[in-house]
């Protein structure tokens, strides 16, 4: 399935392919923010698109990435399984932590789990 534009929870969301391009440079990055200005709100990326070097924060990636999506005021979801980068990394399960009590980006398990956050803001 391609990228695709998705109505849920009453927001739209550009909904990445798992078997996309992988994310792995900011040009990446600022390719799905292009695509998502099709009229999305939020991007919901697989885990599976991102680099391992997104998960390993001494990179600089995720921040480089994480930056573009506020400065272009987009939401920026991960979606996935990420529990094995978190048992390694306390800086991770940090950043991860503080990321979902915000408003920009949020890491979650599954699209119902991001369901559940679109419903929540909008009450």
């Amino acid at each position: 399935m391609p990228d695709v534009l998705q109505d849920r929870a009453g927001v739209q969301v550009l909904v990445c392919d798992p078997a996309g391009p992988p994310v792995a440079t900011e040009q990446d990055a600022l390719d799905l923010i292009g695509a998502a200005f099709l009229g999305a709100q939020v991007v919901a990326v697989p885990t599976a698109r991102l680099d391992e070097s997104f998960f390993t924060l001494g990179t600089g990636f995720a921040g480089e990435v994480m930056q573009k999506f506020v400065n272009y005021r987009l939401r920026l979801a991960v979606v996935g399984d990420i529990s094995r980068h978190l048992a390694t990394s306390a800086a991770l399960r940090a950043l991860v932590h503080e990321s979902n009590r915000a408003e920009h980006i949020w890491f979650v398990p599954d699209l119902d789990a991001l369901d559940a956050r679109l419903t929540a803001i909008a009450s």
